[in-house]
């Protein structure tokens, strides 16, 4: 062994104090158990090595499946806090214009969604003219239409919060690429929300529909005080 290290005192003196430099670097280590093989030569097989391999293969599965969940809770989170605050909002109003006006207006803009629509059943629809008038969300429809509406998409009526991608006549202005329709129990009528938006992967049927179960709840109860 030579007395005259090649590598820079400083660096090597760094390294016999503190291994751990060495040791925590993945690509200094992969780097030396690579040299260390082609000194073996080809005809040793270094079960070590191939142990560490597979080791730091599943260390990099398990960072990915952790980096995923923390991403998922935080996501988790962020969506209850919208929620929370939408459900703050719509049970301020006492008025039912002040309610549909909240709805349309703070409440669609922290659901972040493109457009949104109040559909309530009744025996004689107003039409899409009256509603642009009062510069509402509300849409009236004749009795059947909510279930008729959720079917289209090949979903059960009994379903309360449909995801899916838009491919059919809708309840919104032209552009709309996905929604999530909230179907509403108001006692002897049905009402449904529908959300939209211009993303058409912003809402899709593999995503929980927890959040949103719970939002459609509190229009209920909100809705059955002025239509009850």
């Amino acid at each position: 062994m030579s007395s005259n290290p090649l590598m820079d005192p400083q660096v090597r003196e760094r390294i016999i104090a503190d291994p751990a430099v060495v040791l925590d670097d993945k690509d200094i280590m992969r780097v030396l158990v690579a040299a260390n093989e082609r000194a073996m030569g080809p005809n040793v097989v270094d079960l070590r090595g191939i142990a560490m391999d597979r080791l730091e293969a599943r260390l990099d599965r398990l960072e990915d499946t952790h980096r995923s969940v923390i991403a998922a809770a935080y996501d988790n989170l962020s969506g209850t806090a919208t929620i929370h605050r939408a459900v703050i909002r719509l049970l301020e109003p006492t008025r039912f214009e002040t309610f549909l006006r909240d709805l349309g207006g703070d409440v669609k803009q922290l659901l972040r969604v493109d457009s949104l629509r109040l559909v309530i059943e009744a025996d004689q629809a107003d039409g899409e003219d009256g509603v642009e008038r009062l510069d509402s969300p509300l849409v009236m429809e004749p009795r059947g239409f909510v279930d008729s509406y959720l079917r289209a998409g090949g979903f059960p009526p009994s379903r309360s919060v449909v995801l899916r991608p838009v491919g059919l006549s809708t309840v919104y202005e032209d552009g709309i690429a996905s929604e999530a329709c909230l179907r509403l129990d108001l006692g002897e009528d049905v009402g449904l929300l529908a959300l939209g938006s211009r993303d058409p992967r912003h809402f899709l049927p593999h995503q929980g529909t927890d959040l949103l179960a719970f939002l459609a709840s509190v229009v209920e109860r909100a809705l059955r005080r002025w239509l009850g």
